[in-house]
């Protein structure tokens, strides 16, 4: 897992990788600028002109130190802007200023009240005016020089975040003074606010550009937010033993659709399937079982008498138990629902209407069996905890559910958060757009059901389906395009997915 930590903490690992390397702050500068330069010359065409906005700190010492070495690997029209706040800039900046000059680079100081000068068009705008050090938000004629640059059609690259944005809490900040990147180069690791959904339009693509920080000093400071990594959910892949058989690997029971919503019963059975468990039971309502053997024969089935789930099946050696999609919410599943909570005989995973309906009886919630997994999308867990001010506030109301009731809380999106009973967090980054349409949700249910009936925790099926999920997302829209995919042409990648990370884990 890469962890996740708060810009006095990345300090704090700078400090200590200059004092243990040990290497000098401008040289760390100079790798930090190289591995930046390296990343940004793979994707850009030769001929395009690159204009660097520095600022005067270690930030902007980047940005100098970036014009200069794609100068040298053969960019020939660089330009340098830099906005003049302060009579001096930081040793850094200075140190890759002089620099800059004697490699004959041009470099122009924008004074307050001076408009920018005219960017060449198509050119590649680099965002290194601030870095994870900003503590307040950008005000006055600084606030006016990021307007200007934002309304630039050109391409915008922020390095390590966009500026003006923090690297943790931003409900204090002013929208209106941070940099709308189209790509970000963050360093080292990833910050927390690339990951709220809100901050999508100032970061755009980011990606995470290694500097040589000291892993083991990263690796011994507290944090409660990690971003899941391929390497590390492989491991959690239960065993295939080559004389094991079908008991081996579960029995998942999956308790969903009706009239009008086979379709996520249909998604959710092939997806859990498709992740490996050895038997499926669908309980469905009467006559909604031709529709399920037709399309996913491998399931069997089981009858609910009436025209909705309304009672429990008599579960056959279940060792896991999905509910809700297309389940509805009618009185009778909800009484249906309440019998479950109380009498499960085997782990549960919660999603949809199930979700819906443990949102008009919140009190339900107390009697969830420890290690339930609840797997709402942002307006089902508005329902359940109520709406919130903003992505961040949303997380935290997230991760006092998984904690109050000791339960793991997928909150769906496109950096789905697993919210762990002991209040961590884990990131996925794993997935695309073309995952938003209706039944993606189903389908992850499918996989985590599936996942917790070949007995893995609660915490490492949801590690794993969801990151699972998003790796076979991803192949589809490899192979299809994000706008036509479907989730079953997710599903149908599944077992490409599973393979890629099976060879992971050897």
């Amino acid at each position: 897992m890469l962890p996740i930590l708060s810009a006095e903490q990345i300090r704090q690992a700078d400090a200590y990788t200059m004092a243990h390397e040990p290497i000098a702050s401008i040289d760390l500068m100079e790798r930090a600028a190289a591995a930046c330069a390296r990343k940004m010359m793979e994707s850009r065409a030769p001929d395009v002109p690159v204009v660097v906005m520095a600022g005067m700190g270690n930030n902007g010492g980047d940005g100098l130190a970036l014009a200069r070495i794609i100068h040298d690997l053969g960019v020939e029209s660089v330009q340098v802007l830099v906005p003049h706040y302060k009579p001096k800039g930081s040793p850094g900046f200075e140190t890759n200023l002089a620099r800059l000059r004697e490699a004959k680079i041009a470099v122009t100081f924008v004074d307050e009240g001076t408009p920018l000068p005219a960017i060449p068009p198509g050119a590649i705008v680099v965002d290194a005016l601030f870095g994870t050090g900003l503590a307040r938000p950008i005000a006055g004629w600084l606030k006016e020089l990021i307007g200007q640059l934002n309304a630039l059609p050109n391409e915008i690259l922020a390095i390590d975040l966009p500026s003006g944005l923090f690297a943790n809490d931003n409900s204090t900040n002013d929208p209106e003074a941070i940099v709308q990147a189209d790509r970000t180069f963050t360093l080292e690791l990833p910050k927390y606010a690339l990951f709220m959904p809100g901050h999508a339009r100032f970061c755009g693509n980011w990606e995470v550009v290694p500097i040589g920080l000291d892993r083991a000093f990263i690796g011994s400071l507290k944090t409660d937010a990690a971003m899941i990594e391929s390497a590390d959910v492989a491991k959690l892949l239960p065993p295939r033993g080559r004389v094991f058989h079908k008991g081996n690997f579960g029995h998942a029971w999956l308790l969903a659709g009706g009239p009008g919503k086979m379709g996520a019963a249909l998604l959710a059975s092939m997806a859990a399937l498709r992740s490996g468990c050895g038997l499926l039971t669908a309980h469905v309502p009467v006559g909604q079982d031709a529709v399920l053997h037709a399309a996913v024969p491998e399931a069997m089935t089981s009858l609910d008498e009436s025209a909705c789930l309304s009672t429990l099946p008599k579960f056959n050696k279940a060792t896991a138990i999905g509910a809700g999609p297309g389940m509805g919410t009618e009185a009778a599943s909800a009484r249906m629902l309440k019998l479950l909570i109380q009498n499960a005989p085997a782990p549960m995973v919660l999603d949809a209407d199930a979700l819906n309906i443990l949102a008009e009886n919140k009190t339900w919630m107390a009697f969830l069996a420890p290690g339930t997994i609840l797997t709402p999308h942002p307006k089902e867990f508005e329902r359940l905890a109520g709406k919130a001010a903003s992505d961040g506030h949303r997380l935290r109301l997230a991760k006092e559910m998984a904690v109050r009731f000791k339960v793991v809380l997928v909150l769906k999106g496109a950096y789905t958060a697993v919210c762990a009973p002991d209040g961590r967090v884990y990131f996925n980054a794993s997935g695309n757009p073309g995952m938003a349409k209706g039944g993606s949700g189903d389908a992850l249910t499918g996989i985590i059901t599936s996942l917790r009936a070949q007995g893995l925790d609660s915490l490492s099926a949801a590690l794993l389906g969801v990151h699972a999920h998003g790796i076979a997302g991803d192949l589809a829209a490899e192979a299809l395009g994000m706008d036509g995919m479907l989730p079953s042409d997710l599903i149908g990648k599944l077992p490409m997915a599973w393979k890629q990370l099976r060879q992971l884990a050897k």
